[in-house]
């Protein structure tokens, strides 16, 4: 059975339930081995479903599965109240209040970013690799959660699995951007060799703005994708591997 990562600012948090699911404790077999939650994948669909409906079974849901949207490094937050149905909404953080709901987001090096208010009894899971993080998805799940009767000033959010930066490294052209938007972020580069291209601190950049935008507690339990790629789904780590295809872990929360 599943047996995923928790946060202890999450985990104090009264009716509320999470986990950051590694890719063990599931079904799928060969490279999608074996909590594949990626319907996106090439795995077997059968198999998918059943790993996510042990997600969701072990967050105790009152619904049969994980909800999840269609990711698209966007900074767009949907707040839902029931399961989806059809054609998924194109987003990268879901916001819910509707009790034993699961929700979740999947990244496979990306970022997931788990956020609770119990007062509120609102959660939320995010997706944010570079391009959403950049683009502001941190700050509009926040906002979207507001809108529900969040606070900022109690909302506790948690970092899970993701490249960290000795293993991402990025071009000048990405430093660039990021440095002219704001010369600050400098602090989330680092070249491990003379000369060499500079690393990206993916995870510290995510907290630096979940603490600017003023929210009760930030924990990261943001162990290495890649360089863990046994315990983790990897985008690079299948790359290096010639693999034709990767599963995704899924972070999930529920208020309960």
């Amino acid at each position: 059975m599943p047996t995923p990562i928790t946060a202890s600012n999450l985990s104090a948090l009264a009716g509320v339930r999470h986990g950051f699911f590694t890719r063990e404790g599931g079904v799928s077999g060969g490279i999608y081995a074996s909590l594949n939650c990626g319907l996106g994948s090439n795995d077997e669909r059968n198999a998918v479903i059943e790993n996510r409906a042990r997600v969701a079974r072990h967050l105790g849901s009152t619904h049969d599965a994980v909800v999840t949207v269609h990711q698209c490094h966007s900074a767009d937050a949907v707040i839902i109240d029931g399961p989806l149905t059809g054609q998924l909404p194109k987003a990268d953080a879901i916001v819910t209040r509707i009790p034993g709901l699961v929700v979740g987001a999947l990244a496979a090096d990306c970022a997931p970013v788990l956020f609770a208010d119990p007062e509120a009894r609102v959660a939320a899971a995010t997706h944010a690799g570079w391009r959403g993080a950049v683009g502001g998805i941190i700050e509009a799940t926040i906002v979207a959660m507001e809108s529900v009767g969040g606070h900022r000033s109690r909302i506790s959010a948690a970092i899970g699995p993701c490249i960290n930066q000795a293993a991402y490294e990025v071009g000048p052209e990405f430093e660039a951007e990021l440095l002219a938007r704001d010369a600050t972020n400098s602090v989330y580069f680092r070249a491990f060799t003379i000369g060499g291209r500079a690393h990206f601190d993916l995870p510290g950049y995510i907290g630096g703005r979940l603490t600017r935008a003023g929210i009760a507690s930030v924990e990261y339990q943001s162990a290495c994708t890649s360089a863990k790629d046994s315990k983790f789904f990897s985008y690079r780590g299948s790359r290096r591997r010639g693999e034709p295809d990767y599963g995704r872990q899924i972070s999930a929360i529920v208020v309960t």
